[in-house]
This record gives structure tokens, C-alpha cells and sequence, in this order.
């Protein structure tokens, strides 16, 4: 069996041709696109693995290591298929005979003009660096930067994003994180202030409060997430109304709010059953008592028809 004449030639005309090896460019890049996050997980997990077993990450928990590699996954995703792209998008210019290097040039005059004007970008993109490497915070944990606290949604090169406890989301440049203070790393503290009314023997609302704290120890629905039982660390004020205790201990981040809210609520049944008063604002309320005259009848409060009777005559 014979080919058709000119086979070849049309052969090497389809290749020359720059739609199929433009298709093919297209087709190539998708595919690294697809399969870039599944290799970057690898790589992530197992270099946090590795900081693991050497014993540099090892004050973090399950939770945290996960929440650094979401932030890590999405970031170095991200910048490899921008990469992928750019590439893709060099080589289908060559395939199409265009001269990139005026435009390339043309970029780099642009790309000084535009940096000085863009200091604070750069500045941006510096310290999200910063953060990532030092890893301040994840994504999930509750942070409070440059005066807004919520839990960080999403984590950029450029910009934190938080979503604060009203369900308000907040864009933060990470140029303008100072300082950033993480209230979910590793462990939290509960921290509660308690008044007892005066008169309220101290020794043993300290016993009753303590006592909560280890029962809370004990729970099983609660051991796993407290660390050290609440307790009281010593009187924090003589206030108006009444003694205020100190009282702290120590939880699995984030469950430091979970848990003030269940000691708040064991105590108050505790104190209940043991007698022990929770002071609340009195007020008095003084009433004025009208003028009286030394009769001991009601002063009149201005001269009456008689007196201006009396008076005319």
C-alpha cells in the first residue's frame, strides 16, 4: 500500500505550522497546573516532617502543622503556576515569530519607573516574606495586627485578610504589620477575674474555685483540652463592691474562650450550692421630704388669696 503523493510535504507544512505546537504548549501547561498543588503538598509535608524529626517544630501541635502547610500550599502554588504561565506565554510569542525583546526591555524601563513610586508594595511583599519564613501566623489562627483582630482567612504575599468575631472581614496590608500578637499558637491561657462579696471567707471560695478547676481536669470532655487546671493565683483587687480572685490556667489553643465560658458557668453553680455571693451594684436611692413649718403643717409655697386681700385693703 502506497501513500498519496506529497504526504510528507504536508507532513512538514502541519508542523511548521504554530497552531499544533501552540496546542501542545497549551495542553503541557495545563497539565503542570493541574499537578502543581499535588507536588507542592509533597514537598511541603515533607519538609515539615523533616523539622519535625529534628526537633525544631516540635511545640507545634497536629492542628498548627496543618494550618502552616494550607499557608504554605496555597503561597508556593501560586507562584509556580505564575511561573508555568509566564513561560507558556514566552514560548507561544517564540512560536509565533514575535521579537520579545523590545517588550522585555520595554517592561524593565517600566518596572524601574513604576518601583519607585511603588515603595510601599515592595514593602508589602518584604515583610509577607518575613511572616511566611518566621511563621507568625497560619491561616485559621486568631491574630491581632495593626490594631484589627479576627481569624486570618487567607494569607498573600501582599495582604492578610481577617475575619473578626462579628463576621466583618478586614484587608491588611502586610506592610503594616508592626506586630503581630497570635492568641491561637500551641497554648492559651484562661485568665477570669472572680468577685466574691466582703465578708465572703476567702479560704474557701479559693478552695470551691480551685476545686472546679481540677474537676475540669478531669472531665473527659475536657482533659484532652486543658492543661493545667484553673486555679486561683492570688487576690487582684479590693474593689468597690467587692474581692476580686485571680484565676488562671493554662488550655490547647484556640480553646481558651471555650473553656472560660464552661469554668464561668461550673462556678457559678458552685458558688450557689456553697453559700458563696457574687456581689452586684447597689444603689440607694434617697427621697427628698417636702418643707414642713414648725406647726408641723405643709409650708406654703407662695402667699395665698388672703394674704394679697389683706394686703390691698
Amino acid at each position: 500500500m502506497s501513500l498519496p503523493p506529497n504526504v510528507d510535504d504536508r507532513i512538514l507544512e502541519l508542523l511548521r505550522d504554530p497552531v499544533l505546537p501552540i496546542l501542545l504548549i497549551i495542553v503541557i501547561t495545563l497539565v503542570l497546573m493541574r499537578f502543581a498543588r499535588t507536588g507542592v503538598r509533597g514537598v511541603v509535608k515533607a519538609l515539615l516532617d523533616r523539622e519535625v524529626s529534628e526537633g525544631t517544630a516540635q511545640e507545634l501541635s497536629a492542628v498548627e502543622i496543618k494550618k502552616r502547610m494550607d499557608t504554605l500550599d496555597g503561597l508556593i502554588t501560586n507562584a509556580i503556576r505564575a511561573f508555568i504561565l509566564l513561560i507558556a506565554l514566552v514560548m507561544v510569542l517564540g512560536e509565533l515569530k514575535l521579537d520579545i525583546a523590545p517588550a522585555i526591555a520595554g517592561l524593565g524601563i517600566v518596572g524601574i519607573a513604576v518601583g519607585f513610586g511603588a515603595q510601599s508594595l515592595v514593602r508589602d511583599y518584604f515583610n509577607g516574606a518575613l511572616i511566611l519564613i518566621e511563621n507568625q501566623f497560619s491561616r485559621g489562627d486568631v491574630v491581632t495586627i495593626a490594631g484589627v483582630s479576627g481569624a486570618v482567612e487567607d494569607f498573600s504575599m501582599r495582604r492578610t485578610t481577617l475575619r473578626d468575631l462579628n463576621g466583618v472581614v478586614h484587608t491588611v496590608p502586610n506592610g503594616e504589620i508592626r506586630v503581630a500578637s497570635n492568641q491561637t499558637r500551641v497554648w492559651a491561657r484562661i485568665n477570669q477575674d472572680i468577685m466574691v462579696a466582703y465578708g465572703t471567707d476567702i479560704e474557701k471560695a479559693t478552695q470551691v474555685v480551685n476545686d472546679v478547676g481540677r474537676a475540669m481536669l478531669a472531665d473527659p470532655d475536657w482533659r484532652r483540652r486543658v492543661m493545667e487546671a484553673p486555679h486561683v493565683e492570688r487576690i487582684e483587687a479590693l474593689g468597690e463592691y467587692g474581692i476580686t480572685l485571680k484565676v488562671l490556667g493554662v488550655v490547647r489553643a484556640p480553646e481558651q474562650w471555650a473553656a472560660g465560658g464552661e469554668l464561668r458557668k461550673r462556678l457559678l453553680a458552685a458558688f450557689a450550692t456553697h453559700g458563696i455571693e457574687i456581689p452586684r451594684p447597689q444603689r440607694v436611692v434617697l427621697a427628698r421630704e417636702p418643707a414642713t413649718d414648725l406647726l408641723g403643717g405643709l409650708a406654703p409655697d407662695g402667699p395665698t388669696q388672703d394674704d394679697l386681700s389683706a394686703g390691698t385693703d
